[in-house]
């Protein structure tokens, strides 16, 4: 029976995108004073960005997602050819050594970001058709790791390490959920692991990256520079913080503060309680989220709400363990907090479609 949205949930995705704001631009205020002598640059862009991802969650919450089924198929080849027109130098934007941006007139978003959202509806569509046949190798399995394959080889190519890893995690915990046989699963995970060692050790920067997470000081002003400089501004922040606005390492200090390290800027500013207190939003986006799932009165619905509360909520716990020191440096952002749009505008779509699914269950 249809009844009102989750309004707790509505409220954390506000309150966490407000903070997200607000933090962009203690973050990058005196950064963009130096590159474009503006200082509310990256903030002007932010709000818009906002805007747009208030106005695609307006949508997303109001348009019943069970219409979702009939655009599966155009949206997940949509995404695949995003995924690949990226790649292709002279239309790809190049940045960093790195080509995951194509431009759309004045901005410029990430393919990737549509195209987790792509994959994960795609997914729990196809969990849904394929319920009771989920635990059979060749029909139930393979499929999925076939279609997980293509795009995580794409995101390699860009290269994306980071969401490549995080999505692959988010559709293996779809799977799961859905019932997939644990033997397949733990087979996937153990031949995983000496290719992900490869692809690790192949690569120059994935290499120092994960050498200045075993011991960062050893190349305290190469690979371990970003990490330490985390650490020092957390470490800074104490129990209260220094103050909003009142930090020392969005100075130059630390590399992007606005953007993967924005957990940082919030432990030096807020302190330990101010970072705890995102920490618990987080935790409570994903309480509602799996709540929704499990409350869900369609097996479509189930699997998306899980889906995309396990997209939004990994690649938070990824990002919080980067900025802390628990994993090696990823390149992902906090969503709904870090400066990025597509990030954003993605979503805050994503979080509509949890509330929509949330009309039509019992969550109390």
């Amino acid at each position: 029976m249809k009844q009102s949205f989750d309004k707790i949930l509505l409220t954390d995705v506000i309150v966490l995108s407000v903070v997200g704001i607000v933090m962009v631009y203690a973050a990058s205020a005196y950064t963009a004073m130096v590159r474009f002598h503006d200082p509310f640059y990256f903030l002007k862009k932010e709000l818009i960005f906002f805007m747009i991802g208030i106005a695609g969650m307006l949508i997303t919450a109001n348009v019943n997602y069970v219409h979702l089924r009939w655009m599966v198929f155009p949206v997940l080849i949509f995404c695949l050819f995003l995924m690949i027109l990226v790649l292709i130098p002279g239309i790809g934007i190049e940045a960093g050594g790195a080509r995951r941006w194509l431009s759309a007139g004045m901005l410029t978003f990430q393919p990737s970001e549509p195209a987790k959202f792509g994959l994960v509806i795609y997914i729990a569509y196809s969990l849904m058709r394929k319920q009771d046949k989920i635990r059979d190798f060749a029909y139930g399995f393979v499929p999925y790791v076939v279609i997980m394959g293509i795009f995580f080889m794409l995101m390699m190519l860009q290269p994306d390490f980071g969401t490549a890893v995080s999505l692959a995690a988010v559709i293996l915990m779809m799977l799961f959920m859905a019932g997939t046989r644990i033997r397949y699963l733990l087979g996937l995970f153990l031949v995983s692991i000496p290719l992900l060692y490869v692809m690790i050790m192949s690569e120059d920067y994935r290499r120092e990256r994960f050498m200045a997470f075993c011991d960062p000081w050893k190349d305290a002003s190469g690979a371990g520079f970003q990490i330490i400089q985390s650490f020092l501004a957390i470490g800074s922040g104490g129990l209260t913080g220094v103050g909003l606005g009142e930090g020392k390492q969005e100075f130059l200090f630390l590399p992007e503060p606005h953007t993967d390290f924005i957990f940082a800027v919030i432990g030096e500013q807020l302190g330990f309680i101010g970072a705890l207190l995102v920490v618990a939003a987080f935790a409570l986006f994903f309480y509602r989220g799996m709540l929704i799932s499990i409350r869900s009165v369609d097996p479509f619905g189930r699997y998306l709400s899980l889906g995309l509360t396990a997209m939004i909520s990994i690649q938070a716990l990824v990002n919080f363990g980067v900025v802390v020191g628990l994993l090696p440096t990823k390149g992902l952002t906090l969503p709904l907090i870090s400066y990025g749009g597509s990030s954003l505008v993605m979503t805050l779509a994503g979080a509509g479609i949890l509330l929509n699914i949330s009309k039509w269950t019992r969550v109390t």
